[in-house]
C-alpha cells in the first residue's frame, strides 16, 4: 500500500488539489446551499406523483398521471435497479454535494484521458482544467440541465478507454470503454452521446487509413473487436433504458407526425425550425476567444450600471427611479447586451483565450493523424452548429442522417468542441517537448500563433466596428418601435439605440483587452518553457493556474454565490395558492387541473406540483398531446377536450387586480363513462376535426382501424348502469362496472399501447384508442372489474438484459485487472 502511495503521489495530489478549486468555486455549499436551478425545479414538479408512490410503496410506478393526462415515468425518473451504472451515478452525485460532484467528474475524467495518453502530470491537470471550466459546461450546470452535464462529463474518459485499446491493451481498453459509455447512457442524455459518436467515428475512420497505410490491419481489427464488445455491453447494461426510450420516441414529439403534414420532409422528427432555433451564429464562434463579443448573456446586467451608455441615457425618463426600475424599463423597451442570432442565450461558448492559441500552435506543428481527426472533426461540428445560419451541412444531416433530426439546440454540439480544442491544446506542449523541431522554428510557429489570436483580439480592441455591427438583425424594428413610444420623437430614440451599441462595443473590447494579455501571458510561459529558461513543471503548473483563472473569471459571470440559496429555501420553492389549497380539498384521485395562468401551460409543470395537469413541460411529450395542444388549445381552449380529460377545475387569473380563480367544471366527463354513439373517421385529420366540437359524454370518436374491436351490433347506452374508479395507482388502475347490455366505456387516461393492458375479471381484453388520445373499450354486460396495468415488455425484459450486461461488465474489469497484474 506504501509503495502504491508513492507511485501515484502526484495524481493523489493533483485530484485532491481538484477537490479544493472545486469547493472554492462553490464556496456556498459549504455553508449548507444549493444552486437555483430552472429544470431541476422543473423536474422536482414533475417528479411529485412518483416521489410520493415510491415513498409509499418503496418503488417508484412506471406511469405518472400528473402532467399531458398522463406519461410514462421511466422519462422522468425510475431506478433501474439491475443497471450496474445506475449505482455508478448515484455515488457521482452522493458523494460530493451538487454540483461539486459534476465538475469533478470533469476534471477527473479529462485528467484521465490526458494522463492515458502519457502527458506529464501537471500539464494533464492543466488540460483538464482546460476542458472542464470551458464555459459552457458551467452555464448548463447554472440551468440545472444536470444529466446533459454528466454525459459531457463522461466524453474524455471514454476516448481514454478507446485510445488504450487502440494501444493494445484490448482488455483494459474494452472494459474501461464499456464502463464509461455504460455510465454515459445511463445519464440519459442521447443527444450529447450521439454528437460525441460522430466524433467517435471520424476518429476510426483516420485510424482505419493509418493501420492500412501502414500494415497494421490485424491488431486494428483486433482493437475493434474489443471496442465494440464494449460498446456492446453498455447498450446490454442500459437496454432498458434504451429501448423504452426508443420505443417511447416514436410516440413523442420526435417521431412521426399523425395529422397531415403540409411541409415536405417535416413528417419525421421535429420540425428544422424548431430543431434549429438554438443555432449558432457563425460570427459568434469568436466567442471562443473573445466572451463578450456578441454580448454575452441575454441580460441587461451590465447595461444598468450608473455609468453605462444606455443607463445615462434612460435616467431622464426613468424619473429618478432605481437601477432596477430603470433595468425593468430598458427589458420593456428591447434593450438586451446579446445581439447575436439566438432568441436568447444564458452565455457564450469561451474555451479560454490561452487555450485557444495554443490551439492554432498545434496546428502549426503537431504532426500526428490525431490533429487531422481534432480539425476535421471541429469544423464539421462547428458547421453543424451554424444550424439554420448555415445550412448546407446541416440540412444533409438533418434530411439524410439517422436520428439526426431527433435532436434540438443544435448548438450543444459545440460541447464536444469544447473537448477537442484544449486536447489539441496540450498535444501543441507535448509535441514541442518531444524534441523533433529546433528552438528557432517552434518560436517562430509560436509567435504565428500569438500574432494570429492576439491580433483577432487587438483588432477588435481598436476597431470593434471593422467586422461587427453590434446591432441585432430586428434593430430597425425595435427603432421604429421605440420612437413610436416616445411620442414619435426619433431623435431620443436613436440616442438610446446609439448608447446600447456603445455598451455593447465598450463590453467587446473590455474582452477583447484581457484575451489579448492572456495570449501574452500564454505566449511568455510557452517561450519559456521552449527557451528552457523555466522548468517544465514549473510551466505547467503556471499554465494550469493562468488557465483557470481565465476561465474561472468568465465562469463567475454565469454561474457564481448568486445562483446559490440555502436548501430550506429551495425546498419551498413551490408555494401552494389558495386556489391550490382549495383543489387539493378534493379527495378524488385522478382528476385534472387546467391552469390558464402560465402563459403556455404546456411548457410548464409549476402546477403539475400540487395537480395532475391537462398540460405540463417534457421535452419529449406525446406527439398527439401536441397535437391536441396545437389545435384544441392554442388557438381557443376547446370546452369538450377540457371534459373528456375529466377537468375539473380551471384556474385563471384577473388581468385587472392579479387575483387567482378557481372554477370547478361541472361537464367533466369523469374517471370512465359509457357512450351511446359512436362516429367513426378514416384517419387523424378526420378524428382531430371531430374532436373539435362533439358531445364527449356521449359520442365517442373512433378512428375505423378499430372497428373490428367492436363486435357487437346491439350496443346499449350504459345510461342505465355506472362505472367507476374505485382503486387508483398511477400504473394500476382499477374499475367497476355494471350495465345490463355490452356498452362503449371512455376513460381519461392516455392512449398508449407499448405497456397498457386492459383486463376484465383477470383476463386480458383488447382496448382501443379514442378522441384521439383517451382509452376505450367495449364491456360485455353485467358485473365485472376492470384494470389497466402498465405492464412495458420494454422495461421489464430490458432489465433482464440490463442485468446480463452487468455481470459482463464486472467480469470484463475483472479480467482487465488480472491481465494488467499479471502483465506487471
Amino acid at each position: 500500500m506504501k509503495n502504491w502511495l508513492n507511485k501515484n503521489a502526484i495524481h493523489i495530489g493533483i485530484i485532491a488539489f481538484f477537490v479544493v478549486i472545486c469547493f472554492a468555486y462553490f464556496s456556498p455549499v459549504i455553508q449548507g446551499k444549493a444552486p437555483v436551478q430552472g429544470d431541476v425545479l422543473q423536474a422536482k414538479a414533475m417528479q411529485k406523483e412518483i416521489m410520493e408512490f415510491r415513498e409509499r410503496d418503496g418503488k417508484a410506478p412506471l406511469w405518472t398521471n400528473q402532467m399531458f393526462g398522463g406519461m410514462p415515468a421511466y422519462q422522468i425518473w425510475v431506478k433501474y435497479p439491475y443497471n450496474i451504472s445506475t449505482y455508478g451515478i448515484d455515488v457521482i452525485k452522493g458523494a460530493f454535494p451538487e454540483p461539486v460532484g459534476t465538475v469533478l467528474l470533469y476534471l477527473i475524467g479529462a485528467y484521465l484521458l490526458f494522463c492515458v495518453l502519457k502527458v506529464n502530470p501537471f500539464l494533464a491537470a492543466a488540460g483538464a482544467i482546460a476542458v472542464s471550466f470551458t464555459s459552457y459546461n458551467f452555464i448548463i450546470i447554472a440551468a440545472g440541465h444536470a444529466n446533459k452535464a454528466l454525459a459531457i462529463g463522461f466524453f474524455a474518459p471514454i476516448l481514454a478507454g478507446i485510445i488504450l485499446a487502440l494501444r493494445g491493451k484490448y482488455w483494459l481498453g474494452g472494459s474501461l470503454t464499456a464502463l464509461f459509455l455504460a455510465l454515459e447512457i445511463r445519464s440519459n442524455h442521447v443527444q450529447m452521446t450521439y454528437y460525441l459518436f460522430i466524433a467517435i467515428f471520424i476518429l476510426i475512420i483516420v485510424e482505419l487509413y493509418d493501420a492500412y497505410k501502414n500494415n497494421r490491419i490485424k491488431p486494428f481489427t483486433k482493437s475493434i473487436g474489443f471496442i465494440g464488445l464494449g460498446v456492446i455491453v453498455a447498450i446490454m447494461v442500459n437496454a432498458g433504458t434504451l429501448w423504452t426510450t426508443y420505443e417511447y420516441s416514436k410516440e413523442t414529439i420526435r417521431g412521426n407526425a399523425n395529422l397531415t403534414v403540409k411541409i415536405p420532409g417535416e413528417d419525421k422528427g421535429l420540425s428544422k425550425e424548431y430543431a434549429y432555433q438554438w443555432s449558432q451564429g457563425v460570427g459568434e464562434s469568436f466567442s471562443f476567444l473573445i466572451p463578450n463579443i456578441y454580448g454575452g448573456a441575454t441580460s441587461i446586467d451590465e447595461l444598468i450600471k450608473p455609468e453605462s451608455n444606455l443607463f445615462k441615457a434612460l435616467e431622464p425618463y426613468g424619473q429618478g427611479q432605481t437601477p432596477q426600475l430603470i433595468a425593468q424599463l430598458a427589458q420593456q423597451l428591447g434593450m438586451q447586451q446579446y445581439w447575436g442570432l439566438k432568441p436568447g442565450t444564458a452565455g457564450p461558448y469561451y474555451f479560454g483565450a490561452i487555450v485557444c492559441f495554443l490551439f492554432v500552435f498545434g496546428l502549426f506543428i503537431v504532426k500526428h493523424r490525431w490533429k487531422w481527426w481534432i480539425l476535421a472533426t471541429s469544423v464539421l461540428l462547428l458547421l453543424l452548429s451554424f444550424g439554420k445560419n448555415f445550412p448546407l451541412v446541416s440540412d444533409l444531416f438533418f434530411n439524410y442522417v439517422p436520428m439526426y433530426n431527433k435532436f434540438r439546440a443544435v448548438e450543444s454540439i459545440l460541447a464536444v468542441v469544447g473537448l477537442l480544442v484544449p486536447l489539441l491544446a496540450v498535444l501543441a506542449i507535448q509535441e514541442a517537448l518531444d524534441g523533433k523541431y529546433d528552438q528557432r522554428y517552434l518560436i517562430k510557429k509560436l509567435t504565428w500563433s500569438a500574432g494570429i489570436t492576439g491580433g483577432i483580439a487587438l483588432i477588435v480592441l481598436i476597431m470593434p466596428t471593422l467586422f461587427f455591427s453590434f446591432t441585432t438583425p430586428d434593430h430597425a424594428a425595435v427603432l421604429q418601435a421605440l420612437t413610436q413610444g416616445f411620442n414619435n420623437d426619433a431623435t431620443v430614440a436613436n440616442t438610446i439605440m446609439d448608447a446600447l451599441v456603445k455598451d455593447r462595443i465598450s463590453l467587446a473590447r473590455a474582452d477583447a483587452f484581457r484575451t489579448l494579455v492572456f495570449v501574452l501571458l500564454g505566449f511568455g510561459l510557452i517561450w519559456a518553457l521552449i527557451s528552457k529558461k523555466l522548468q517544465n513543471n514549473t510551466v505547467f503548473i503556471l499554465l494550469a493556474i493562468i488557465v483557470l483563472i481565465d476561465l474561472w473569471q468568465v465562469d463567475k459571470r454565469y454561474l457564481n454565490s448568486d445562483n446559490f440559496v440555502p436548501k430550506s429555501q429551495l425546498a419551498q420553492h413551490y408555494q401552494p395558492r389558495e386556489v391550490d389549497t382549495f383543489i387539493a380539498a378534493d379527495k378524488d384521485p385522478n382528476f385534472r387541473v387546467y391552469d390558464a395562468t402560465l402563459g403556455d401551460p404546456f411548457k410548464s409543470s409549476e402546477t403539475s406540483f400540487f395537480h395532475k395537469t391537462v398540460g405540463g413541460f417534457h421535452s419529449a411529450r406525446l406527439m398527439r398531446i401536441q397535437e391536441i395542444a396545437d389545435n384544441q388549445f392554442y388557438k381557443s381552449v376547446n370546452q369538450d377536450v377540457l371534459d373528456m380529460f375529466n377537468t375539473k377545475y380551471i384556474i385563471s387569473r384577473n388581468p385587472e387586480t392579479g387575483a387567482y380563480n378557481m372554477q370547478r367544471n361541472p361537464t367533466a366527463c369523469g374517471n370512465a363513462w359509457f357512450v351511446g354513439n359512436i362516429q367513426f373517421v378514416k384517419n387523424a385529420d378526420q378524428e382531430m376535426q371531430a374532436i373539435s366540437s362533439f358531445d364527449p359524454k356521449n359520442e365517442v370518436v373512433v378512428d375505423q382501424q378499430y372497428r373490428p374491436l367492436i363486435t357487437s351490433q346491439n350496443l346499449g347506452s350504459g345510461a342505465e348502469g355506472f362505472i367507476k374508479l374505485v382503486n387508483y395507482h398511477p400504473d394500476h388502475l382499477t374499475y367497476e362496472y355494471s350495465i345490463s347490455k355490452d356498452a362503449i366505456a371512455v376513460f381519461s387516461e392516455v392512449y398508449y399501447n407499448k405497456g397498457w393492458k386492459m383486463y376484465i375479471d383477470g383476463e386480458e381484453q383488447p382496448y382501443f384508442r379514442a378522441n384521439y388520445i383517451l382509452r376505450a373499450a367495449q364491456l360485455k354486460a353485467g358485473n365485472h372489474k376492470v384494470e389497466f396495468k402498465f405492464e412495458p415488455k420494454s422495461y421489464y425484459l430490458g432489465e433482464k438484459i440490463s442485468l446480463a450486461g452487468s455481470l459482463l461488465l464486472i467480469g470484463g474489469l475483472g479480467m482487465a485487472f488480472f491481465r494488467r497484474r499479471k502483465d506487471n
